[in-house]
């Protein structure tokens, strides 16, 4: 056996799925022949087989030379060694299966992995439970398929820095995954904070903005305020509040609630059960009115108990009140100001409420007239008459999202104020997930149409002090989502800013380059598998390169990513700085440092500024300037 052309060396230390080989002098120059092919021998990242019996051993090199060396080995050989990780074993008729029933022992063969030997690990994946993403890096004739079973049911993360080439990565695998030929009842969720996705996915995805271009069937994004529980709502809304304010605010609330099903009674929801969290539609707006005349009014008739009849309006020549206020507007009524002199028989008296609530209701009425927060408290047909009656209701929200006609749904949060980005992201999670959770048994529940959460820049609202809206969903998701066929796939280049409780939940890990240690060391920690070696190798991956560990792959695998067409990539490229082509004699084409420059013009800047819409202009990458050149 040891003449064999595969053969590498002998096992000399077992401990547990870590082996220790001793390398033959043969293969001491790192490069061995298998019929006429040739293969680097001690790669991190190769495979490596053991022979025993009718079973192969599979494992992953992870540390090569001295450091691979058992701590006893002395003299002139300690750097002919390798360490690998085993993964999993290989049967004749039954292909491979991760995890090991035996362990090979000192003196047992290791042999190079061919390429025959990886077609044998893979040959088992042709069937739809598998997506190809790639090829191997090490044969790139061989397909590289994951379990989308696994990806989406037990969880995924991709991480990568800037220009590792991690969204074209995504915009390709979701486009597999939405090729409705094969998925016809595929539903992806996107929460996309940038906006990038909408151009890559446009054709098979329904595209959620808040100030939609009807240009590219761009459809307008709502979130009921009326749909978020107290703990969402309460902290966009008044912020801090002590808990005897609180407590207050949430009866009102609750008393709307009940008073709009009292006028219109809904399927499923009983005025007796009906908490502030209910998502019942209930009028905001109507709240602030009320609660701002509570605190601010002024009353006449000073021994009459204050209500409205006791209100004193400001009046105009003409005896009429100057401004009765308008609660949908967000317009507050003029009251006099307050007089209690001795002897005047009209003393205007002061709110006698006993609420400590005037800042934070102020504050409210500031947050309703914002434009910004429009799609929030004013959500088009979603938004509440004063009476609590609202156009359409939950159903219709449902459907757009996560059960319209298109596969994809990408709900654009690029014109969102990033002050409330983490309770809205959190907001969107929690109203999906109790949908499904509640839908459980139904077709469109959970288990019998599984629905898989993109979170795009998932760093930006999943931070590690772990007490923010979004983190509190995704930790629920993470750990109960299995059970209701919600996934989710964060997307990240700063995982060491994610919360490690979260990033550890991800069954499946797709790390591309990464330069920084932190962010190294956070990935290692949240594997499910001990390949600190073959982690080690993600700062000097190409660009485009992916190591995949986890659950949705039987062995981990080193793979190129299939790129997406041309016209199906995100807007997420590096603008260029210098153009080819430019330097060339009467050349009039699109930017770059070494092209003259036009009269500068501003005025489309500042109106895009204004409209907040980014997408009116073309920016220039190096993918179309290779187009243009053409």
């Amino acid at each position: 056996m040891k003449d064999n052309a595969t053969f590498l060396g002998t096992v000399e230390d077992v401990d547990g799925t870590t082996i220790r080989v001793h390398l033959s002098e043969s293969v001491a120059s790192g490069l061995s022949f298998v019929r006429g092919q040739s293969y680097r021998v001690g790669q991190v990242g190769g495979f490596v087989r053991f022979p025993l019996g009718f079973a192969d051993l599979y494992g992953v090199i992870s540390h090569v030379g001295a450091s691979a060396a058992p701590e006893n080995d002395a003299g002139a050989s300690s750097n002919k060694w390798i360490q690998v990780q085993l993964v999993g074993e290989g049967r004749p008729g039954s292909g491979f299966d991760r995890g090991v029933s035996q362990y090979p022992t000192i003196g047992d063969a290791a042999h190079v992995v061919t390429e025959s030997d990886l077609r044998v690990i893979y040959a088992h994946r042709q069937d739809l439970r598998y997506v190809r993403v790639g090829a191997l890096a090490a044969a790139e004739s061989i397909p590289a398929r994951i379990d989308i079973d696994a990806m989406v049911t037990r969880h995924c993360a991709v991480v990568g820095a800037t220009g590792s080439g991690k969204s074209t990565t995504i915009a390709g695998l979701l486009a597999m995954l939405s090729e409705q030929h094969v998925y016809p009842s595929a539903r992806i969720l996107v929460i996309d904070i940038h906006g990038e996705y909408g151009a890559a996915l446009g054709k098979r995805a329904s595209v959620f903005r808040t100030n939609p271009n009807s240009e590219r069937n761009e459809k307008p994004l709502f979130v009921p305020y009326w749909a978020m529980n107290v703990d969402e709502l309460l902290p966009i809304t008044v912020g801090e509040l002590d808990d005897t304010s609180r407590s207050a605010l949430v009866n009102k609330i609750t008393d709307l609630k009940r008073e709009s099903l009292d006028r219109t009674p809904r399927k499923g929801a009983a005025s007796d059960t009906v908490t502030a969290d209910t998502p019942i539609p209930f009028s905001i707006h109507q709240l602030w009115f009320d609660l701002h005349c509570e605190m601010h009014a002024t009353h006449k008739h000073p021994n009459e108990p204050q209500s409205k009849s006791t209100w004193a309006f400001e009046m105009n020549e003409d005896g009429h009140p100057v401004q009765k206020g308008d609660a949908m507007k967000v317009i507050p009524p003029r009251f006099r100001a307050w007089k209690d002199i001795k002897g005047d028989p009209e003393k205007i008296r002061q709110s006698k409420s006993l609420l400590n609530i005037r800042r934070p209701i102020d504050s409210l009425g500031s947050r309703l007239r914002d434009p910004r927060l429009r799609f929030l408290f004013n959500p088009g047909p979603y938004c509440p008459s004063p009476e609590g009656e609202v156009e359409r209701d939950l159903d219709d929200l449902l459907h757009s999202w996560v059960g319209g006609d298109k596969p994809i749904a990408i709900l654009d949060l690029s014109g969102i104020v990033p002050s409330i980005q983490s309770e809205l992201v959190g907001t969107l999670l929690r109203v999906v997930y109790d949908a499904l959770f509640w839908a459980r048994n139904l077709p469109e529940g959970g288990r019998e149409r599984p629905l898989l959460v993109v979170l795009e820049e998932a760093h930006a609202y999943l931070g590690t002090q772990g007490d923010e809206s979004a983190s509190a969903a995704v930790r629920r998701i993470a750990r109960e989502g299995r059970k209701y066929g919600i996934g989710i796939m964060l997307i990240s280049q700063r995982p060491s800013d994610i919360d490690n409780s979260i990033l550890s939940q991800c069954g499946t890990i797709v790390a591309m380059r990464l330069s920084n240690a932190g962010d190294r060391n956070h990935v290692i920690r949240a594997a499910a598998d001990n390949l600190e070696g073959l982690f080690a190798t993600l700062p000097v991956l190409r660009t485009g390169e992916a190591i995949i560990v986890g659950e949705a792959v039987s062995i981990p695998m080193r793979m190129l990513v299939e790129p997406p067409k041309a016209d199906e990539r995100p807007d997420s490229a590096d603008p260029v700085v210098v153009m080819p082509g430019n330097d060339k004699e009467g050349y009039d084409g699109p930017g770059g440092w070494n092209q003259e420059g036009n009269t500068p013009d501003y005025e489309e800047v500042v109106e895009l500024w204004r409209r907040q819409d980014a997408q009116g202009t073309r920016v220039y990458t190096n993918e179309t300037a290779d187009e243009e050149n053409k």
